[in-house]
Parts: C-alpha cells; structure tokens; sequence
C-alpha cells in the first residue's frame, strides 16, 4: 500500500473509531470487566497502559482493576530523542502534557521495562498486525523489548475495529492478543492456527505460561 494509500485508510478508521464510541463511550467499563486475569498471572506484573486521547477505548477501568489485583502500572512517555520508554505511574502521579497530545509522565518518573503492554489503535486484525498513528513509537519500542527478553503485546479496541486483513509492513510488530467489549481475541492462537503449528491447541510457538 501506498504511504497516500495508507493516510486515506487511517482517515477512514479514525472515522470509525469515533462513530464506535459515540455508540458506547462507556465501552471501557465493559472491557474492565471482561479482561482476562490471567494475562496479569501469566505476563505481569509490570504493566504499561496508555493515557487516551481522541475516541481511544478508555483503558483506565481496566488499570485500576490491573492495580487492584496486583500489577505495577507504567505509562508510556516520548522522550527527547523521540524514543518511547515507559515510566512508573501511579493512579494519583501527576502528568504534563506531551507530543500528540498525549499526557505522560515526567521525566523524573522511574523507567521500567513492562512485560504486558495495552495498546491503542485504529484498527487490528486476526492474525495481529495493528494501524496506529503512523509515528511507529510503539513498533520500536516492542522491537527493542522483544530482543530483550519476554513481553506480551495486547491491542484494546472496539470490536468493530477488528478487520479480516490489514496491511503490514516488515517493521511493523504484531500484537499477541486483544481485548474489546465483546471480550478477547486470542491472536497469537489464532496465527499459529492458520501456521499448523498448534497441533496439540497450546497456542504453538506463541507466548505461553510457561
């Protein structure tokens, strides 16, 4: 696809996102709810969230519920040098207002290396790959802690963000997971499915419990 090609689509999905949640802007609350636990067993305990902006899927019910059973919350920041790290927040630490109109932790806020992820997008499909916002912060970003050890990538979205297909591009990382109103999308299963490689329905070479 083109990069005119991929403007228009994001136009388009951001159209939709928004009609998504003028239907059920409460559609976080819900989401919270049917967030499965044992992601945070298996992937925890440092989770980084996000902060939503726009017509995101509000993500703060489900931090709390995160915080109250256990995890250690983290927020993305864009540094100077336009890399994102992620430093430690608690639910009463001050934020300030970032790049993208994003709000963040400031800079004297403790780095950490979180090993679930909750991640905005515009759209997701069924095998992982993810549009955002094109700025390709969250794409370094789990590149570098993938090649560092093990990290779980979980999209939140509308259930009517979930596509057949999307494109992707060889930079591009794939999300291990994703959780809408409707509940959870399983992708790495899903992946490895279509890969025959999950013969004995463990979830194949994706990540595990183990």
């Amino acid at each position: 696809m083109t990069a005119d090609g991929k403007s228009t689509l994001r136009a388009d999905l951001k159209t939709l996102r928004e009609e998504l949640h003028a239907r059920d802007p409460d559609a976080g609350e819900t989401l919270a709810a049917k967030f499965p636990l044992k992601l945070l067993e298996r992937y925890g305990p440092i989770v980084s969230g996000y902060w939503p902006i726009s017509s995101e899927i509000d993500p703060r019910p489900l931090m709390q519920k995160l915080a109250q059973a256990g995890a250690k919350l983290a927020l993305p920041r864009i540094d100077e040098d336009g890399t994102m790290s992620f430093r430690l927040w608690h639910e009463k630490d001050p934020l300030e207002a970032g790049a993208f109109g994003l709000n963040e932790p400031p800079h004297s806020a403790p780095r950490v290396q979180p090993t679930l992820i909750l991640m905005p997008l515009l759209a997701f499909d069924k095998v992982g790959n993810r549009i955002g916002y094109g700025k390709g912060h969250y794409d370094r970003a789990l590149a570098s802690l993938r090649a560092d050890g093990r990290i779980f990538a979980c999209g939140l979205g509308f259930h009517g963000q979930m596509m057949d297909e999307l494109p992707a591009e060889p930079h591009d990382q794939p999300l291990d997971w994703a959780v809408t109103e409707r509940g959870s999308v399983p992708i790495f299963m899903m992946r490895n499915f279509g890969n025959n490689d999950d013969s004995d329905g463990t979830g194949g070479n994706g990540p595990s419990a183990a």
